[in-house]
Parts: C-alpha cells; structure tokens; sequence
C-alpha cells in the first residue's frame, strides 16, 4: 500500500497532528448547532419578530448546505494538493465566515443576506474539514490504530454536536457580560488559525504532503455535484410551514437539482478519472457501507428531530428541557463512536456495526412505546427514558467508525 498525501515520517507526533485538526472539526461541528439556542437573542439585531421564528431556519440550513456541498469535494482535492494546505485554506473560510456573521447589522447591509451568506461559508468551511481530518487520520495511522483514529475524528465531531447547543445556550445566557452572541463568532478566528497554522508548520515533517503527479480535479463533475445536493436542499426547505409542508421552490429547485445530479452521474460513466473510482461502484462493501450511512443518519435525523418534539408535545417540557432530554442521545453517540473505534480494531469492523445497529433499533422499539409519563418511570436509580436515549445515540456511534474504516479500506485496496 503506498502512502497517501499524508504520511507522516518518523518522529513526528502523530497525536499532534491528529489532534489540531480535530480541534478545527470539533469548532465547526459545535458551530453547525449552536445558533439554535442563540436565535432568540439573534434575531432582534437583524430585524426578525419572534412569532415569524421560521424566517431564521436559513441560518442552520444555510451552515448545513454549505457543509454538505463541500464535504465529497475537497477530500478528492487534497489528494492533489496535500491535506495541510487544502485544510488551512478551510480554516481560513471558516473564519472568514465568522467574521461575517458576527459583523451582520454593524454594517449598512441588509442584515439577513450577510447573516446567512456568513453561515454558508462557515459551511463550506467546516464542512471541507470532515474529509480531510478522516483522510488525515488515514494517513498517519495504520492497521488496527487506524480504526480507532477514525473512531476518534468521529467522536469529536458528534461531541461538537452535542455540545453546540449547550454552548450557545450558556453564551446565550451571559450574553450580556461577553458583549452578546457576537462573541460566539469572534472566538471562532484565533481558533482559526491556531489549527491551520499548527497543521501548516507540521506539514514540513509529512512525507509526501505535496501535489500528486497527474492528479487532475474534475472541477465540472465537482460543480455539478456541489450545486445538485445545494439546490435538493433548498427544494426541501420549508420556507413557510405553518401554510405548506414544502417550500415556495420545491417544484424547480428539485427539477434542477434532478437534473445537476443527473448531468453528474452521466458524466462521470464517461470520464476516465471520476470523483468516484469505478471499481468502488463495483464494489458489494462500498455499496453496502454507503447504504448502511444513508440508513443510520435517516435515524440519527429521525431522533435529532421527533425527540424534541416529543418533549414539547407529549411531556410538556419547555424549550431549555426538551433540548436537555435530547442531550441524553446527543453525549452517547460520540461515546459510541469512540468505544466504536476501539472494539473494531480489537474484534472487527462487522461484529461491531451489527451491534450497534442492534442496541439502536433496540432502543427505538422501546421509544416507539413511550407514553405520557414515560418521564417518570424508573429503571432503578435511572430514568428509564434517559437509558433509551443513550442506548439509541450509543448503538448509532458505534456504527460510525467500522463503517469509515470499510469505505476507507475498500477506497486504499481499489485506487
């Protein structure tokens, strides 16, 4: 097998290297989640009433479409230009998109439109950081270690997830004495370029952290992928849902979308050098992994939503509660991907997917059962709802890291 983009020479702190880039993703997981709790205290400054609250979804669907249009590209990219420079350059996006956002209504601009075009960047950005901190992870590590560095990224990355909320409502509470959710923004640029930086100056001690000879990027197939998956999230956006379960731009977003995706897939039969290598869509693990992914983040998407909803509606939980209710899920999926990573090194990737797949749906068979005051049945000294959530968000995370090690050791066998 020979070495990626990556490789690190002797000497080298691999934890190091490893954990800088993972401070970056941890910022910019945190930072995709932590507008929710801060949107009461935002939407004043740029002109939102708090009973037209929907208006300031774009700035979580905004962050997020800008995080799924980068995330197949600039993993291929890097293979090109070398991981520590392809990831300084998504640091420096991130924090220019901080600037952004923090700076909206100081400035004379419409102050939603600069809000949310900073929250896309921030997207793009932090979104560029998940294929490359896994792909870096790859490189550094090899055998049974590197399935526990995978299990590592992605439990940075959940905890980011989970802890976004949390901070933003802590800051929302002192914002006050921090001069108000500004800061939030502000903090993200030094921690910018700390960690482009630090990955940067390690770059001089990576072996092989330079252009590969005939790498060429595709950047039609790239555009084409990136603006499909951009324009089927806009068609999904619900832009008025007290009248309408769709949006105004459902119908030709979503042919456009179609059609992008469509021009893609046809382009890349024809190419000789495609963003996806073709004996990976040949491939039964590469396949099944992929679908394994679509399935488990539908299910981690079904709990990020109904759990909340369940606590508003059903257990008459205020706001502050019902995310606290979700927090017992949200701090057992890194757990799980952590744990994930280290059992798969030691017994194997399929027996721990299978688990994990196992104790979630185990977990959702008992939701699926919770009545109205499921809050006050006990389980001994715990409440039997708070064992579910976390059994649910640990049986996910498990399923994390045996599922990146197979796409990634299927990817190094076949290109």
């Amino acid at each position: 097998m020979s070495s990626g983009p990556g490789a690190v020479q002797a000497g080298v702190s691999k934890p190091l290297l490893l954990g800088l880039a993972g401070a970056g993703l941890f910022v910019a997981a945190m930072d995709a989640y932590v507008v929710v709790t801060l949107l009461p205290v935002m939407i004043a400054d740029v002109g939102l009433t708090i009973d037209r609250l929907e208006q300031a979804t774009p700035l979580v669907t905004g962050f997020l479409t800008g995080y799924i249009v980068a995330m197949p590209l600039l993993g291929a990219y890097s293979d090109a230009r070398g991981r520590a420079p392809v990831y300084a350059a998504c640091m420096g996006l991130f924090a220019v998109g901080s600037i952004l956002t923090a700076t909206a209504g100081l400035l004379p601009y419409a102050e939603m439109p600069w809000l949310v075009a900073g929250r896309v960047l921030q997207g793009l950005g932090g979104g560029g950081l998940v294929p490359l901190t896994l792909a870096l992870a790859a490189d550094l590590y090899r055998g049974p270690d590197r399935v526990i560095a995978l299990g590592s990224v992605a439990a940075l990355q959940e905890a980011g997830s989970v802890f976004g909320p949390l901070y933003g409502a802590a800051l929302a509470a002192a914002a006050a004495a921090i001069g108000g959710w500004r800061f939030v923004f502000w903090i993200n640029v030094p921690l910018a370029v700390i960690c482009g930086a630090g990955l940067l100056l390690g770059r001089r001690s990576i072996r092989g952290e330079s252009a590969e000879a005939g790498s060429v990027i595709d950047w039609l197939s790239a555009g084409l992928l990136g603006i499909g998956l951009g324009l089927l999230v806009l068609a999904l956006y619900p832009d008025d849902p007290t009248n309408r379960a769709t949006g105004a731009l459902f119908i030709p977003a979503g042919l456009l979308s179609l059609a992008l995706l469509g021009l893609y897939a046809w382009r890349q039969m024809r190419r000789l050098e495609p963003l996806i290598p073709r004996p990976l869509l040949r491939s039964a693990p590469f396949i099944g992994s992929s679908v394994a992914n679509l399935l488990i983040g539908g299910a981690l998407m079904v709990a990020l939503v109904d759990v909340p909803i369940l606590g508003r509606l059903v257990f008459n939980l205020d706001q502050l509660n019902s995310g606290l209710l979700l927090s017992r899920f949200l701090a057992g999926v890194p757990v799980g991907a952590l744990v994930g990573g280290v059992l798969s090194a030691r017994i194997g990737l399929r027996p721990i997917a299978l688990a994990g797949v196992l104790l979630a749906a185990a977990a959702f068979w008992l939701m699926s059962g919770w009545q109205a005051d499921e809050l006050t049945v006990n389980l001994g000294p715990l409440r039997q709802a708070d064992l579910a959530l976390a059994m649910c968000g640990v049986g996910l995370g498990l399923v994390i890291a045996p599922l990146a090690g197979a796409v990634l050791n299927m990817t190094r066998t076949e290109t």
